[in-house]
């Protein structure tokens, strides 16, 4: 249902332009006073609408260009030119018509968000599904959400599913989700029914923020700031002066009204606000939300960056890297990691989804824990399989001197800056499981496209400590490194940095609010979920990806570029016209008709903002993107093959040397991670080379394929002879070339994930 300023703004249309149409059907059959009637009524509307905006202009205490509309229809109407102010009066019109629609569209892009938000969730109970109003959801519920239906609250998955996550992120393809990891409220299933535990309420969930955001936004965004009224203070007095010296010069008020009626500033009052609107619209549809015409700007003009390290430029998850267990021990690393992720089941802890995760990935059964008992700080315990399963701090699991290996793991989770969680079975110390929050594939190709885009400085601030911070900023090439700063320290360096050039900030936790805030435009990361970080904000992406950000600065600046030309160009024409007019060449009506083509143009220009512009997304055909999608799962099942060939070195500090651990990796390696390698090189890289214009970006992933194979068959002929009992000696040379292939492993997946996988997640089909 329309609202009564829709309405009204239809009725100002139609009205004014069945009168001034009426009128010329009765001048041309020679009813003259008729004609003039219908053209002083339509410019009476005019000036009545014209009116209470000036009205409302000065109560807001804003300067305004619709002074001279108002003068030009109240003019005509005075000197009798009842004709030119009709066209004036419709010329209006129709600009308050076409702002009025371009708003809506923006509008219509954000509401689509919030009017899918649902309504009821189905708990599954013992006696089977149950539906309860959403706002009955409570953490740790057990959910079921059927083919078709959305997500209602923000949960951690208890088997694989199929997501329509486009409302979101605007990505049209399905994607695949494993068990234990976290879904947003929102998306919609595309597959088979799936459960899921409860990890927030309704009113804590994505959806519910985004509902939020996008209230904020459409409030923020009416009146859109328009680009007209800051010429306003230069443009009206010298509209007036111009006038008023032609009147002057002449005697002849006509040739005054002439010059405003050729003035009327609809290129700045519609051609701007169309552009700006649509540069809204067009990052609502990549998953931004922009506060406002005014945000937008600023985004535009930003020119420093400050990222919070954080969920930002990290994932902002923790992800399994390895599981350590004690040398000659019973359980192996994966029936350590298999107890840890069947008790984590039951567990709505932040890193009981990523040891989930990463057993799913290892294709490890699960099954349902029992006699669970969790307590919040200390961790979490239950019978597994009829064995008793403890996961939680050192301290939890043992109670006297900690044993070396589990020593030796504490220094690597140091060195690595990784989170650690300790296992124990049956009471006894059986493994130390190693998490990391790694960054993002994508992020050191999204700064460089931000400094494409004309970011000038990239800023690292964050709460974490110098060496890991400065470990960050190196991978992702930032200009300055900021570490171990509290809010108080953050909201300072984005005042210093400000002082310098318009800033953006980017941030997505409750204590980068304030910076936020403070920064020339805030933007928040609100893909799991709104906080603090998100009121405060400007801009907000709903998706979880930081090339989103590129994609809007570049929106932001090609909208305000578009808006800036066509009032350029608009005023420019109007200019020329009014000196026309000023020069007695340009009767009143003419002058209206040539104002009329002014207008066409500089809207032609303005509209140019809803055709797709630079991006820097990369596409791909479907067949491509699939192709590259199953080597990106293969890539992620081979990463635990990697972290165990430094287990494997790492066992070879003491005697007995065995090297049948060895011999047992050098098969696992050659039958799985070689295979993949070789399908990477074959199937991958002419994917890489077609999305991104030439080979040459795949040379350096081809060198390391072929180097990895080379020290794969190093190590083979290391230990090719069989020995019985292996002497110091002889491990030497097998460790050295085991911590090689280990680093140029890393290294390599580092290097395919940043410049091949970082492209499935945002690729977009043609």
């Amino acid at each position: 249902m329309q609202s009564w300023p829709q309405r009204r703004d239809q009725i100002l249309f139609a009205a004014t332009t069945l009168l001034s149409a009426g009128g010329l059907v009765l001048a041309a059959g020679g009813a003259g006073s008729a004609a003039d009637g219908a053209w002083v009524a339509a410019t009476l509307i005019g000036l009545g609408y014209s009116t209470a905006t000036l009205v409302a202009a000065v109560r807001r205490r804003e300067a305004s260009v619709d002074v001279i509309a108002w003068l030009a229809l109240a003019g005509a109407l005075a000197v009798g030119e009842a004709l030119a102010g009709a066209v004036v009066a419709v010329m209006l019109a129709t600009g308050v018509l076409l702002e009025a629609r371009a708003a809506a569209r923006a509008r219509r892009e954000l509401s689509a968000l919030a009017a899918r938000a649902p309504r009821t969730a189905r708990r599954d109970t013992a006696a089977g599904p149950v539906e309860v109003p959403v706002a009955e959801v409570v953490l740790g519920d057990r959910l079921l959400v059927g083919s078709g239906e959305i997500v209602p609250v923000d949960g951690r998955l208890l088997g694989p599913a199929v997501l329509d996550e486009s409302a979101l992120t605007g990505e049209p393809l399905p994607v695949e989700r494993r068990a234990g990891e976290d879904v947003r409220s929102g998306v919609v299933n595309a597959g088979g029914p799936v459960r899921l535990t409860a990890t927030a309420t309704a009113e804590a969930s994505t959806y519910a923020g985004v509902v939020r955001l996008v209230g904020q936004a459409q409030a923020q965004s009416a009146p859109f700031v328009r680009i007209a009224d800051r010429f306003a203070v230069a443009f009206v007095p010298l509209t007036l002066l111009l006038a008023a010296g032609a009147w002057a010069v002449a005697g002849d008020p006509v040739r005054a009204v002439a010059v405003l009626v050729v003035a009327t500033p609809c290129p700045l009052l519609l051609a701007a606000p169309i552009a700006i609107i649509s540069g809204i619209s067009r990052a609502a549809r990549r998953g931004v939300i922009v506060k406002g015409g005014g945000a937008l700007e600023r985004l535009a003009a930003g020119r420093v960056l400050l990222f919070d390290k954080t969920g930002t430029l990290t994932a902002g998850r923790p992800a399994l890297t390895d599981v350590v267990t004690p040398t000659g021990g019973d359980l192996s690393a994966d029936d350590v990691l298999r107890l840890a992720a069947s008790l984590d089941q039951s567990s709505a802890h932040v890193l009981a989804g990523a040891i989930v995760t990463a057993a799913r990935d290892r294709r490890l059964p699960l099954t349902s824990p029992g006699d669970v008992h969790e307590r919040h700080g200390h961790g979490v315990e239950g019978v597994v399989d009829g064995r008793h399963v403890r996961l939680g701090k050192a301290s939890s699991i043992v109670t006297g001197p900690m044993p070396a290996w589990m020593r030796h793991a504490r220094r690597r989770a140091a060195l690595d800056g990784s989170l650690t969680v300790f296992a124990a079975v049956d009471g006894v110390p059986a493994g130390v499981l190693l998490l990391e929050d790694q960054v993002r594939p994508q992020a050191p190709r999204m700064v460089r496209a931000l400094r494409r885009a004309g970011i000038t400085r990239v800023v690292l601030i964050t709460g974490d400590h110098t060496d890991t911070a400065e470990a960050v900023g190196r991978v992702v090439g930032v200009d300055a490194v900021h570490a171990d700063c509290d809010p108080a320290d953050k909201l300072t360096l984005v005042g210093a940095e400000q002082d310098r050039a318009p800033t953006i900030m980017v941030g997505d936790g409750i204590n980068d609010a304030p910076a936020l805030a403070a920064a020339g435009v805030g933007v928040a990361l609100a893909a799991r979920g709104a906080s603090a970080s998100s009121e405060a904000a400007d801009v907000v992406l709903t998706v979880d990806r930081l090339d989103a950000l590129a994609d809007a600065i570049l929106i932001a600046r090609r909208c305000r570029r578009i808006a800036l030309w066509s009032v350029a160009i608009g005023m420019g024409l109007s200019g020329a016209a009014m000196a026309v007019a000023a020069a007695g060449y340009l009767t009143p009506v003419a002058g209206a008709v040539l104002q009329e083509i002014i207008d066409l143009a500089a809207i032609a220009i303005a509209m140019t903002a809803l055709l797709p512009g630079r991006s820097h997304t990369v596409t791909m055909p479907a067949a491509d993107l699939a192709t590259a999608r199953r080597l990106y799962a293969e890539h992620q099942e081979v990463r635990p093959l990697v972290e165990q060939v430094r287990t494997v070195a790492d066992a070879l500090n003491r005697p007995p040397y065995d090297l049948g651990p060895v011999r047992e990796l050098l098969d696992r390696l050659q039958v799985r991670l070689l295979a993949h390698e070789r399908a990477e090189e074959a199937e991958l890289l002419p994917i890489m080379a077609r999305a991104l214009g030439g080979t040459e970006a795949t040379s350096g992933l081809s060198r390391t394929h072929a180097e990895i194979e080379h020290q794969i068959g190093r190590l083979r002929r290391a230990v090719e002879e069989p020995v019985a009992q292996a002497e110091a000696e002889d491990v030497t040379d097998v460790r050295r070339l085991l911590y090689g292939l280990y680093a140029i492993l890393r290294l390599h997946n580092a290097q395919e994930e940043e410049g091949a996988f970082s492209l499935v997640a945002d690729v977009a089909t043609p």
